[in-house]
């Protein structure tokens, strides 16, 4: 069996509001590298209110962890902090200014949690479902390189690029256009 190695980033930081902007961006961008791009928003809104709340409730202080795991066709999305706490979904009247912020992580994410985290702490997470990788072309796409003469007919080479040799005992030549 073959394993896909999990692939991980975490964040330490004290849950102040400039911070929160700063992972909100650290997530984004860990995202965009991992070519995660559909779940950016998601992401960015679950986080922003899982550090919203350690920020408004955590005690003794205001530091945490947030960790990014994508393991096969899952992205989890967790705030560790030392309060020990666990976290009440509130049922929020429409007025109200607080408490849809675990609503609104349940209703961006396929499922979330929070467990006790060693002697004194929690860790809250969601879950969201990772974009399948792009499947092959079918017919076996080629992978062109210097073995292979590439998508083009030889006549479109010879007349945009004149003195180029195209045969297959040409040598190898790079061009910098620019």
């Amino acid at each position: 069996m073959i394993s896909q190695p999990t692939r991980q980033c975490a964040v330490e930081l004290q849950a102040l509001p400039p911070r929160i902007g700063q992972v909100r961006r650290i997530v984004s961008a860990q995202l965009r590298y991992w070519h995660l791009d559909p779940l950016i928003d998601r992401a960015a809104l679950g986080v922003t209110e899982l550090l919203t709340n350690v920020h408004r409730h955590a005690e003794p202080d205001k530091r945490c962890t947030v960790r990014l795991e994508l393991l096969l066709d899952r992205l989890t999305v967790s705030v560790r902090d030392r309060d020990p706490r666990l976290p009440v979904v509130r049922d929020a009247t429409s007025d109200a200014t607080c408490g849809r912020g675990l609503a609104l992580v349940a209703a961006v994410s396929e499922c979330w949690g929070v467990r006790p985290w060693e002697t004194s702490g929690k860790v809250v997470w969601f879950t969201l479902p990772a974009p399948c990788p792009v499947p092959a072309e079918p017919g076996g796409a080629a992978l062109y390189g210097a073995t292979t003469p590439g998508p083009f007919p030889e006549a479109a080479l010879d007349s945009a690029l004149p003195g180029l040799a195209a045969g297959p005992s040409a040598p190898a030549r790079s061009a910098f256009a620019g």
